[in-house]
């Protein structure tokens, strides 16, 4: 019997670490998407022709997994409508001002202001009523605002205080993915994968952002062979969907309680990717705001079934 006990207490331990190294490596590759942003980005392609390339990427290789495992994608006018509210809300629009932003602002300044999605998304399930204040999420909320003050008020926060009106646009998209992540709760359709109410949103975001593209007349075709800039915007697109599959996998095999921790995750190794990659130092003020949005994170953690789950799920970056 104790032998037997000591083989399920193994497992249990086995299982335990197996998620928790594919919740590491999820948010790892999350928050690589940070610096490749801002790679892409300064290869001086319009950002909405970026956005477009992304989701397109994304939308190809999500098609070739739904045909390898048989799945349709639903076409219903629900399921419509639903694919293009989020594409636009969650990827269309924010991610084009990512790319906007992306040249002015380090990347891992990009990677902290992503940490207040979850805070913003609980404003709106407050003003919703999905959710009832209490006082540590309360706390959570002005966690984030001191965060962001830390990084838009000192003048010696940002390697150019000329950067802070596209921090506030950063954040701003933080407020879209929140808006997103609301309309989720409220209007998912049920029955249907997470994996291919992906796929919808980012085909809908692909035919939002060539509209626009070509309207404006920005249209760019990537060059061939491919350079810096392309192979980023194409690991973007790739990285993130992998990522993504993991967290849907995390969600079902850990909870999201479990899986929502990946936040942290895509924060501090967004900020470490920027680091090494693009050889990022900050000031002591960016390192008090990381620090201030990680307790901030904490305290509006999800705790319930009901929770609107913040994360990258719902809390991407510009690599969603």
């Amino acid at each position: 019997m104790a032998s037997r006990n000591t083989e399920a207490g193994e497992k249990r331990r086995v299982a335990t670490l197996h998620l928790w190294l594919l919740l590491i490596g999820a948010g790892s590759l999350w928050g690589l998407t940070f610096p490749l942003a801002r790679i892409a980005a300064e290869g001086g392609t319009h950002a909405v022709a970026l956005a477009l390339w992304q989701a397109t990427a994304s939308a190809v290789s999500l098609a070739a997994f739904h045909l390898l495992m048989r799945w349709r994608l639903p076409l219903s006018q629900r399921h419509i409508r639903f694919y293009a509210i989020c594409g636009f809300m969650g990827t269309a629009l924010p991610t084009s001002l990512y790319y906007l932003a992306a040249v002015h602002v380090p990347s891992g300044v990009l990677a902290i202001t992503v940490a207040t999605v979850p805070m913003m998304t609980l404003v709106l399930a407050w003003l919703l009523r999905i959710e009832r204040p209490s006082i540590s999420r309360v706390a959570g909320l002005i966690a984030g605002i001191v965060g962001v003050a830390f990084l838009v008020l000192p003048q010696a926060s940002l390697p150019d205080p000329a950067a802070v009106p596209w921090v506030l646009l950063v954040v701003a998209c933080a407020a879209c993915y929140a808006v997103e992540n609301a309309y989720i709760a409220l209007d998912l359709p049920t029955g249907t994968h997470p994996l291919t109410i992906l796929f919808g949103m980012m085909i809908a975001a692909a035919l939002m952002t060539v509209c626009v593209a070509f309207a404006f007349g920005v249209l760019a075709l990537p060059e061939w062979p491919l350079g810096q800039p392309e192979i980023a915007l194409l690991g973007m697109a790739m990285f993130s969907t992998v990522a993504y599959a993991v967290f849907v996998y995390l969600i079902s095999a850990g909870g999201p309680v479990f899986a929502s921790q990946i936040a942290y995750v895509v924060t501090l190794t967004g900020v470490a990717w920027g680091m090494v990659l693009l050889g990022e130092a900050h000031s002591a003020w960016v390192w008090a705001a990381l620090a201030v949005m990680l307790v901030g994170l904490a305290l509006v953690k999800p705790g319930g079934a009901t929770d609107i789950a913040p994360g990258p799920v719902a809390d991407k970056g510009p690599g969603f």
